[in-house]
């Protein structure tokens, strides 16, 4: 394990015989390999106890887990850290050491379970959650795939095409739809939930509540035939969205393999495919774009300042051709007044003129009353010079570059 990883967990083991193991790592309690890996040392532990009955996993200070830290994808791609071998975590860890334990387990989830954390919550028998929590799987914009056994359990818990919108999307969901769904046991208030999650996790060993293997149901899934027209439409839909990405194909055929060989095979074959896309140029580029973005949040001797920007109560636009016509439009819709320049009286009849069809054509389709129209075009002002720039907080001048 790389010595620049970090985070850690915590077991407590509770007088009702339920062992607590809290993931640690802020802000998000991001799954590093030490977090990981201590699971691992705390599971074992669990597991070998006498005392204890039952598992309950959550997340330090209202996060349950934001998903894999990023960070170890960049350590990977420069050959810094890596598995004992694919799928280790995903398979030898989650499945055949979580999952496959003799004693139940039970999420508690609160604030975010995304990514690696939702993977980690599917993995244990029941998950209870707060309202406010968001339940994702976001990889795919980070030019990976799920890689914790994301790919088989989803589509088993809300069904194939809801978890191919999830996956494909990036796009998470409340707590109450996942419930709706079949993703979430049951919802409970914040204070109430790890109480909840301990009492649920007893009642599993008291065959009071259901003993569900997420990996392997099969209830929600199609027949065969259905599910692959619907992964052939998404592969078809896919290749129209991102024709030059190559990891959301290859996190179908993970989805795919799983439904048509069995879960095992398709862990396996997620394991073989999330391995090979972190060394793909489009996953380097998305990663850098994703700190990136990251970085410009603190930048020194600004953001560490405490300024603020400046607040944009009026705005001047030199040029009025169909470019700065339209946005001067989009400005004045928003309630901003404009100042639009032109170099002679002809062209800035013809921008306002512009500005004004845009605004009529809105009328038109019956979207903007005539009394909106009227207030709207009231925002915009038109001139020849620059001495009404004087009290403008912006300035924006467009131009266009013609070349033979």
């Amino acid at each position: 394990m790389d010595s620049r990883t970090k985070g850690k967990t915590v077991m407590e083991v509770g007088g009702d015989g339920v062992a607590v193991i809290t993931l640690i790592n802020p802000p998000v309690n991001s799954l590093s390999f030490d977090v990981l890996y201590n699971l691992k040392s705390n599971y074992e532990e669990a597991l070998s106890r006498n005392d204890v009955k039952a598992i309950v996993i959550t997340g330090a200070k209202g996060r349950f887990s934001g998903g894999f830290d990023i960070s170890g994808f960049g350590e990977m791609q420069k050959g810094n850290v890596k598995e004992p071998k694919a799928g280790y975590i995903s398979i030898d860890i989650i499945t055949d050491l979580l999952e496959a334990a003799r004693k139940p387990s039970v999420a508690a989830i609160d604030g975010l379970a995304l990514g690696g954390g939702l993977e980690l919550a599917m993995a244990c028998h029941a998950r209870i959650s707060a309202p406010a929590a968001q339940l994702g799987l976001p990889e795919l914009q980070l030019g990976v795939i799920p890689g914790f056994g994301g790919t088989q359990r989803l589509p088993r818990l809300v069904g194939l095409t809801k978890a191919l919108e999830m996956i494909l999307t990036s796009k998470p969901v409340k707590a109450e739809e996942g419930h709706s769904l079949g993703l979430i046991d049951a919802v409970v208030p914040p204070a109430e939930l790890v109480t909840t999650a301990r009492r649920w996790a007893l009642d599993i060993v008291g065959r009071r509540k259901p003993w569900v293997s997420s990996v392997s149901k099969t209830d929600k899934l199609p027949p065969l035939g259905e599910a692959r027209e619907i992964l052939t439409f998404a592969k078809a839909q896919t290749l129209k969205r991102a024709p030059n990405m190559k990891h959301p194909l290859m996190c179908l055929d993970a989805i795919e393999v799983g439904i048509v060989s069995g879960p095992r095979a398709g862990l396996e074959k997620e394991a073989e495919v999330a391995s090979q896309v972190v060394k793909l140029d489009t996953t380097k580029g998305l990663i850098h774009v994703f700190f990136s973005q990251r970085g410009t949040a603190k930048v020194p001797g600004v953001t560490d300042r405490g300024l603020v920007p400046r607040k944009i109560k009026k705005v001047a636009i030199i040029g009025g051709g169909l470019m700065g016509s339209g946005i001067a439009t989009a400005l004045i819709l928003s309630n901003y007044p404009v100042i639009l320049k032109e170099v002679n009286e002809k062209f800035l009849e013809a921008g306002i003129g512009r500005v004004k069809a845009n605004l009529q054509s809105r009328v038109r389709k019956g979207s903007m009353s005539q009394e909106k129209f009227e207030k709207t075009m009231s925002l915009l002002k038109g001139s020849l010079d620059y001495e009404s720039f004087r009290d403008v907080d912006m300035v924006i001048e467009v131009r266009m570059n013609i070349t033979s």
